[in-house]
C-alpha cells in the first residue's frame, strides 16, 4: 500500500523521549508507520512502506550507528528505494530522513538537530516548512503537545494532496510501553479528532499511565480525583 503521508519523528532535548505524529488520506496510518524503540530510535516507514527498513534502522542505531549511517544501511539492502520514504532519529544526534525518486509528488523532507520531517503526495513544500517552523519555534514545550501542534500545522498549511483520512500520535520514554499512544484511524478531520482525543486522555489517561511501574525513574500516584472520575461512567465525567 502507498502511504502518502505527512510526519514528523523528534526526539525531545530535554527528557530524550521519542515521539511521531502523522496523518494520511488512508486508514490506520498509525499502524504500519510508526517504529519506535524506546531508549534507542523512532522511525517513520512511508509511501510504499517497508517496515522492514525501520526495523533494520533501529537495529543498526542499536549497534551504535547514527540515524544517517544506519538509513544508508537499511535503504542500500533495500532494492525498491526509491518508492520508500522514511524519517529516523536516534536518542543523540540529527535527524535523517530519505526521499525516494519514484515517491508521488509533491514530496520531501527536512531534517534538523532532533528531528525529521517528511511527506509525499502533498499540496507542496509548504506543509513541512510550516511543520518545521512550529517545532523550532517550541523548543521549551512538552514533547507531545509539541508534536500534535507541528502535525496541526501540516494539516492547516494543505497537507495530504487527495484529503484527509487518518492520523497519530506516538511518544515514549524508556519504559517499553508507550506514554502516549493515541489513533485516529477513519474519521474526515483526522487531525481535529485526534486534538479532541488527546485534550480527553490528558484528563483520563496520561494521569494514570504515569502511575504505572516503572524501571526508569519513579511512578507517580495517580490523583485521588482522577481515580474517582475513572470509577465513573465515561458519559458522566466531567473534563469539558
Amino acid at each position: 500500500m502507498e502511504l502518502n503521508t505527512f510526519s514528523i519523528v523528534a526526539r525531545c532535548g530535554r527528557t530524550g523521549h521519542l515521539g511521531i505524529a502523522v496523518s494520511s488520506a488512508v486508514p490506520s496510518v498509525g499502524s504500519i508507520c510508526i517504529y519506535i524503540d524506546p531508549g534507542i530510535g523512532a522511525v517513520s516507514t512511508q509511501s510504499w512502506v517497508n517496515p522492514y527498513l525501520a526495523i533494520e534502522a533501529l537495529t543498526y542505531i542499536r549497534e551504535k550507528f547514527d540515524a544517517w549511517l544506519a538509513l544508508d544501511k537499511a535503504i542500500a539492502d533495500d532494492p525498491d528505494s526509491r518508492l520508500r520514504q522514511i524519517g529516523i532519529v536516534g536518542i543523540t544526534g540529527p535527524g535523517a530522513a530519505f526521499t525516494g525518486s519514484d515517491c508521488t509528488n509533491w514530496k520531501g523532507h527536512l531534517v534538523g538537530a532532533d528531528y525529521a520531517i517528511q511527506g509525499n503526495m502533498l499540496t507542496g513544500p509548504q506543509t513541512l516548512e510550516a511543520m518545521q517552523r512550529i517545532w523550532l519555534a517550541n523548543s521549551s514545550m512538552e514533547l507531545t503537545e509539541r508534536l500534535m501542534q507541528v502535525l496541526e500545522a501540516g494539516d492547516q498549511a494543505g497537507g495530504d494532496l487527495r484529503g484527509k483520512q487518518s492520523a497519530a500520535l506516538k511518544v515514549m520514554g524508556r519504559e517499553i510501553y508507550a506514554e502516549v499512544d493515541l489513533r485516529v484511524d477513519e474519521h474526515n478531520e483526522p487531525v481535529a479528532e485526534l486534538r479532541r482525543i488527546l485534550e480527553v486522555a490528558k484528563k483520563q489517561l496520561l494521569p494514570f499511565v504515569q502511575g504505572m511501574p516503572k524501571r526508569h525513574g519513579t511512578s507517580t500516584a495517580l490523583p485521588n480525583s482522577v481515580m474517582q472520575m475513572l470509577l465513573q461512567p465515561p458519559a458522566s465525567r466531567n473534563v469539558g
